[in-house]
């Protein structure tokens, strides 16, 4: 009896076995055909459910275990006697006071959220801080740290200047596009001048009448049109915006710098070659790098590249001239380098310039070759930077790295560096936030991940990507928050993340070979879990709508016409944009596909939070504001019933659309 019953159980052991086995590989071959149709691959991605299903999302408490707290320092300012350097940390809202004879940090300041620029006044006994998360600019006591003051500004201050008499604060409002001006006197602000479009560079004239300020994203341009930016010009004795220089073809004008003597100023920007075929990334004709001169004397402004024929140095941040004017230095934060100019050869190809022995220069990958004479190695991500007062010595910050660096600018060699925190630099977020920042995964190096999308957000640019069936040309779009958002690409046609950044961004856009498995999973989880929009600027502190916005939500979640008709459903606002994310994460045809688009083509439903902060709008960037979206485009209310709608209650509709914030404040 004993017998029949193993075998019995024995039985029912091999059955369960066999089933256990079947189901296994069954479950093994689902998971395999799963991972590689979500990362665009042929069994080359590892079977790992949580890299997709990790809780890698933004804010997730799991999150801490894949990074550590970094410092990340952004912008420097030197003190005149040359013993301190002061180091905004833009990740942990910290200045760090280091001691340059010691080459340690001394003190550490807290500050407000996501600072972006120091300055000092004369003496060196105050140091100003632009907090651009929180509308203000810190007035500091240093080396102390005593805060004394803290004035309001616009939104998203960054660039900051101080009156040649010392008696006025100029702060770029980045996210306004407009200047704060307070008389430090009396603690407020006295003026806001509108300038350009996502400023944040600026510097004073040595004689301290004008100060220059550039913009990063493009004004409205006509359809299939360069991009166009400005540089803008205040007199501060009137404190009036006296001129505009709109510079073609280039944006991202980050920072700018005088040479002693006021003829030059030097500031970074970047070409885009947005309007010609992506195909030609091979040619060097995808976006360059380079510097704007301005000329004081005559008022001109020229266009040089600092990339080589076979060698880009991508994202350029900073540009500092030496104190004697000898030398300029700019930082390339994709390259990880620094560009050393030599001024008298830069006059030299100027004069050239001037007298039509050089054609084009804007266009010219070896002119730089005349003018910059060594490009000197860094660390991971180079930005601000500061010369010491008698010139010897060049202080660089290494963003993701958490160190400065340190130039001899005798030898125009790298010497020892300053290590501003012990935090582990390899954790997976800080391995994806380099491969964000680095070009090194481009072909010539030409652009990083950062360069379309800075801060994490878009350029404001299109691209024509030359994809074929598909959209003609292609509206940059932001990575933020881009959890529960997909599928991604304006056709909808990349499932996930790790598809829109491995195969499908190599072999579309990068034309080189394709991330790791490792590599691809660190930048996906960077993306997914680290870029946030700024605080909606359009939403009350309480977080209450106002009156016009509640209007207009009312409008968005309407489902009858102002005279009684009923609305479609699959033709409500809301329907194809619910909330927390406003998107319902489907394909539609709303009427908005061009005669150059593929046809039949169907555009998927983009996420509205922070929306504002998006133009322009539709797929091809066609739309300039918001309101064209139905003035212009929806003529026939396939995009939403519109037509029926007032002035004014259009008007409400944008305002609330306006104040549609981060997803987690509707969960």
């Amino acid at each position: 009896m004993t017998s029949k019953k193993n075998i019995a159980l024995y039985i029912i052991l091999a059955i369960m076995a066999v089933v256990f086995w079947f189901a296994a590989q069954r479950g093994h071959d689902w998971s395999r055909n799963h991972v590689d149709y979500m990362t665009a691959t042929d069994n080359g991605f590892p079977l790992n459910c949580a890299n997709c299903h990790g809780g890698r999302q933004v804010d997730n408490f799991l999150t801490q275990f894949l990074t550590d707290d970094y410092l990340s320092p952004f912008n420097v300012a030197i003190s005149p006697d040359g013993a301190y350097l002061y180091v905004v940390g833009q990740e942990d809202y910290s200045l760090s006071v280091v001691d340059l004879n010691a080459q340690q940090v001394v003190n550490k300041i807290q500050v407000g959220t996501t600072p972006h620029t120091v300055i000092l006044n004369d003496a060196g006994t105050i140091a100003y801080v632009s907090n651009q998360w929180d509308n203000n600019v810190m007035e500091i006591e240093v080396p102390a740290g005593n805060i004394v003051n803290t004035y309001e500004t616009g939104a998203g201050p960054s660039g900051l200047q101080l009156s040649k008499d010392q008696a006025f604060l100029y702060a770029v409002n980045t996210f306004t596009s407009d200047v704060s001006i307070v008389n430090l006197n009396s603690g407020k602000e006295v003026r806001r001048l509108p300038v350009g479009n996502n400023p944040t560079g600026a510097a004073l004239s040595p004689d301290g009448e004008s100060l220059m300020v550039l913009s990063r994203r493009t004004i409205p341009v006509e359809y299939r049109t360069p991009p166009k930016v400005e540089v803008m010009f205040i007199n501060t004795e009137r404190q009036r915006l006296t001129e505009r220089k709109e510079i073609v073809s280039a944006h991202i004008m980050e920072n700018v710098s005088y040479s002693p003597d006021g003829e030059y100023a030097l500031f970074t920007l970047i070409r885009p070659k947005n309007l010609v075929p992506a195909a030609q990334i091979e040619n060097g004709w995808m976006i360059n790098h380079g510097i704007g001169v301005y000329e004081a004397s005559t008022g001109n402004i020229t266009q040089l590249l600092l990339d080589e024929p076979n060698k880009f140095y991508a994202d350029p941040f900073d540009v500092e001239i030496s104190p004697d004017g000898n030398y300029a230095v700019v930082s390339h934060t994709g390259a990880n380098f620094l560009s050393v100019i030599d001024m008298d050869k830069l006059r030299v190809v100027l004069e050239e310039i001037k007298n039509g022995e050089i054609l084009f220069p804007e266009n010219d990958l070896g002119i730089s070759q005349r003018f910059v004479i060594k490009r000197i190695e860094t660390g991971a991500a180079p930005k601000g930077m500061a010369f010491s007062p008698d010139g010897s010595k060049l202080y660089y910050a290494e963003f993701l790295s958490d160190k400065i660096g340190i130039v001899d600018m005798n030898t125009l060699a790298n010497g020892s560096s300053i290590v501003l925190s012990e935090a582990n630099q390899d954790t997976p977020i800080r391995h994806g936030q380099r491969l964000f920042y680095n070009a090194g995964g481009t072909f010539q190096l030409q652009y990083s991940c950062y360069t379309c999308h800075p801060d994490g957000h878009e350029d404001g640019l299109t691209y024509d990507m030359a994809l074929k069936p598909g959209v003609d040309m292609n509206n940059v779009q932001t990575l933020r928050e881009l959890p529960k958002t997909s599928p991604f690409k304006w056709n909808g046609h990349n499932v996930s993340v790790y598809m829109q950044d491995g195969m499908r961004f190599s072999k579309f856009v990068t034309r080189t070979e394709s991330y790791s498995p490792e590599e691809l999973t660190n930048l996906t989880t960077y993306i997914l879990t680290q870029l946030k929009h700024p605080p909606n600027r359009f939403r009350r502190s309480d977080g209450e709508l106002t009156e016009a916005q509640e209007r207009g939500r009312k409008i968005f979640y309407r489902t009858t016409t102002n005279d009684g008709r009923a609305i479609p459903i699959a033709n409500q606002c809301v329907t194809c944009h619910p909330p927390p994310n406003f998107t319902n994460r489907e394909n539609a045809d709303v009427g908005t596909a061009k005669k150059h688009d593929s046809p039949g083509m169907t555009f998927d439903s983009p996420n509205l939070n922070n929306i504002y902060e998006s133009a322009p709008y539709l797929h091809d960037g066609s739309a300039e504001t918001l309101e064209e979206l139905w003035t212009v485009y929806n003529d026939h209310d396939e995009h939403g019933v519109a037509n029926d709608m007032t002035k004014n209650q259009l008007n409400d509709l944008i305002e609330y659309l306006k104040s549609l914030e981060s997803a987690s404040h509707y969960k």
